[in-house]
Order: C-alpha cells, then sequence, then structure tokens
C-alpha cells in the first residue's frame, strides 16, 4: 500500500490545500493529513477545530476517489511522523520560489534523518498559488470576502470567529 503524508498546519484548510489533496490522492492508496500543533504559530482555530474542518473538507474527496483519507494531529518531527504512519513520501504544496527555498532545506534535513522517506512536490493549480492561509485569516479579520479561498463552511467558521 503507498501511504503519503501531506503536513501542514490547515489554520484554516484553503481550496490551495483542497487541490493538492485531490491530486495527492491520484499518487497514493492511503494520504494521512499531517495537522501539525505548532504552537509557535499561534494558531486562530484550536486543533480540534482545524481535524474537524479537515476531516469534513475531505469526507467528500474520499467518496469521490475511493482512496482512504486519515486526518493525524502531530507535534514530533516530520519524519518521525512520517514513520509513525507508515508513509514512504511526503507531499508538500508549492506556490512560489520562496516555497521552494524553504522546502529545498526540509528536504535536505528529511533525508538526512532519513534517506527512505521521499518528498513529492506538487505545484498548486494555477487559480490557487497566491492562497495562504495566512492572508486568509488577514482578509477575514479585515473584513474581507474569502468566498474565492475557502469553502463555505470554512468561510462560515472564519466569520464566527471574527464575530467573537
Amino acid at each position: 500500500m503507498r501511504i503519503g503524508l501531506y503536513p501542514g498546519t490547515f489554520d484554516p484548510i484553503t481550496l490551495g490545500h483542497i487541490d493538492i489533496i485531490q491530486r495527492a490522492m491520484a499518487l497514493v492508496d492511503r494520504l494521512v493529513i499531517g495537522v501539525a500543533i505548532n504552537r509557535d504559530k499561534g494558531p486562530m482555530f484550536t486543533l480540534e477545530e482545524r481535524v474537524a474542518m479537515v476531516e469534513a473538507e475531505c469526507a467528500a474527496i474520499q467518496a469521490k476517489t475511493g482512496g482512504e483519507i486519515v486526518v493525524h494531529p502531530f507535534e514530533n518531527l516530520l519524519i518521525d511522523c512520517a514513520r509513525d504512519v507508515g508513509a514512504g513520501i511526503i507531499v508538500r504544496g508549492l506556490r512560489a520560489v520562496a516555497d521552494f527555498e524553504y522546502e529545498f532545506q526540509m528536504v535536505g534535513m528529511n533525508r538526512a534523518l532519513d534517506a527512505s522517506i521521499e518528498t513529492v512536490f506538487m505545484m498548486a493549480d494555477a487559480r490557487r498559488q497566491a492562497i495562504a492561509s495566512k492572508l486568509v485569516k488577514e482578509i477575514s479579520r479585515l473584513g474581507g470576502d474569502v468566498s474565492k479561498f475557502v469553502t463555505p463552511p470554512v468561510q462560515a467558521a472564519l466569520l464566527a470567529r471574527r464575530k467573537r
């Protein structure tokens, strides 16, 4: 069985993330969505909220593709998480050159830790390349329309959070 790990904070999950998830499903039999706890980033949504959003968004993808998607919170090293879930590949989305520079360093470090786990880069769809969770949160916080960047349930969660 081919198992892939797609890690991120998913704070919140965007249409860019969903695009990568859908396309990664063509590469693996099981895709584990690793939701990073990462307290240093100061997430807008709790871990439980982010996991619930990812599970809800992935339900339709799983039904459509027939593949298996598992949502797995993690706080350890990415390479250790990959080992924990039995992943042979780590899936990473790229939007721009700046992403590549950071990811290039991460791949080098991960390969030094475990050369048997490959990293696969997927370019975001051209219509989704500008989407970043950080920018989506900022637009929402300032009262802007994020409907082009997230699904309606995620947009509702952002609106509810803004009203608090």
